[in-house]
């Protein structure tokens, strides 16, 4: 009769419960529930499994019809959760809208899927963001991943919002583009103020928002004119075309940011280039008498505002037509440069996350359009080769 050791008994006896040899890297790879992503918000790459509860288009607001777009869907661990605060809500890459969206596939409502992605704040609010991979619950998703790593998904692969510029290039596409983003509300020089404090917020403090130059985080109450306080800087300096604080190009958020007032007194309306002296209180900036350098890290979202603008303002809707050229020397003329550095520095510095939630915060809570060369960097060589 076989002899069986303690230790092999043991291991049989698990093994015929299917415990013995189950690999403990099934239990890791299960998805997380929503309420266990919410509490995991560390930036790590994880696979959520919720219901699709509807769209979020603020911190706190997530609708259930009516969609605006194909960006975003928010996940709860229940289809019947109506509080924000249970849910996580999910970035959707451009390569996934057609298929994941919600204005694209309201049908979603109510679904229980599974989407891969990095746990980290959208809106501002728990979040899964450059996600990687969306299934039905209990599916398996795509294996390949090409798509979702084009950083500029070419034009033919345009979103609706931009149906009508699909395909063009040149003028052509400047003025689909032009068809297209002049359709929105527009703000008074007051309403300004708020919308920069939610356009702007800090991601990492609520109650603060980050200064464009300066790069510095400051409290969102402190806008003035007192020296340390914050003001609004236009990016395409007003004095460009005379067209002040009217509303118009004057009150356009994708332009106007926060900024320090030395700092924006600093820049003046001086066009943009390379080289100078550095600025006091704007560390990675200069400045000369001719032109103003910001810092690398907002060198690609100044050029896209004033790539915007030059789109937006086309003189055939009662403002004044802006134009970019290569000069540093414009004056009053409605015209804003160095636009082979522009070109540069958007390549230079791609969209971050804070500047696509800051185009989709524009779109969602206040003018209802969209800066084009943040969706699709591409169309500035499409328009300016």
């Amino acid at each position: 009769m076989a002899r069986w050791s303690p230790l092999a008994l043991v291991v049989g006896l698990l093994a015929a419960v299917g415990l013995y040899g189950a690999t403990s890297s099934a239990a890791a790879a299960a998805p997380l529930t929503v309420a266990q992503a919410i509490s995991q918000q560390n930036g790590s790459s994880a696979t959520v499994r919720g219901y699709v509860v509807g769209q979020p288009t603020a911190t706190t607001t997530v609708i259930r019809s009516n969609y605006p777009n194909d960006y975003a869907l928010a996940l709860a661990d229940s289809a019947s959760t109506t509080s924000t605060s249970s849910m996580v809500y999910v970035q959707i890459p451009s390569a996934f809208r057609a298929q994941w969206g919600m204005r694209s596939n309201p049908s979603l409502l109510g679904r229980q899927i599974d989407v891969t992605g990095a746990l980290s704040a959208y809106f501002s609010h728990a979040g899964l963001t450059s996600s990687t991979a969306f299934a039905f619950a209990g599916t398996t998703p795509p294996t390949s991943t090409t798509t979702t790593t084009t950083t500029t998904p070419p034009p033919s692969s345009c979103e609706s919002y931009y149906t009508a510029a699909c395909g063009k290039t040149g003028a052509a596409l400047k003025s689909a583009l032009n068809g297209i983003i002049k359709n929105q509300t527009k703000l008074s020089y007051d309403q300004v103020w708020d919308a920069l404090k939610s356009t702007d917020q800090d991601p990492a403090n609520s109650n603060n928002v980050i200064l464009l130059y300066s790069g510095r985080s400051q409290a969102k109450s402190t806008n003035g004119g007192g020296v340390n306080d914050w003001n609004r800087e236009h990016v395409w300096a007003k004095s460009h075309g005379d067209f002040g604080t009217a509303t118009g190009p004057g009150t356009d958020v994708h332009h106007l940011r926060p900024e320090d007032v030395s700092v924006n007194s600093a820049r003046g309306n001086l066009d943009f280039d390379n080289g100078g002296s550095a600025v006091s209180e704007a560390p990675g900036s200069y400045a000369d008498g001719d032109s103003f350098e910001p810092r690398d890290a907002v060198k690609g979202d100044v050029a896209r505002m004033l790539f915007y603008m030059a789109v937006r303002y086309e003189g055939t809707d009662g403002y004044v037509n802006l134009e970019l050229n290569n000069s540093v020397s414009n004056g009053t003329a409605p015209y804003m440069g160095k636009l082979s550095v522009l070109k540069q520095w958007s390549q230079q510095d791609p969209p971050d996350a804070f500047e696509k939630r800051r185009n989709q915060v524009i779109f969602d809570s206040f003018q209802h359009n969209r800066n084009p060369f943040i969706d699709h960097p591409e169309w500035v060589s499409a328009i300016w080769p």
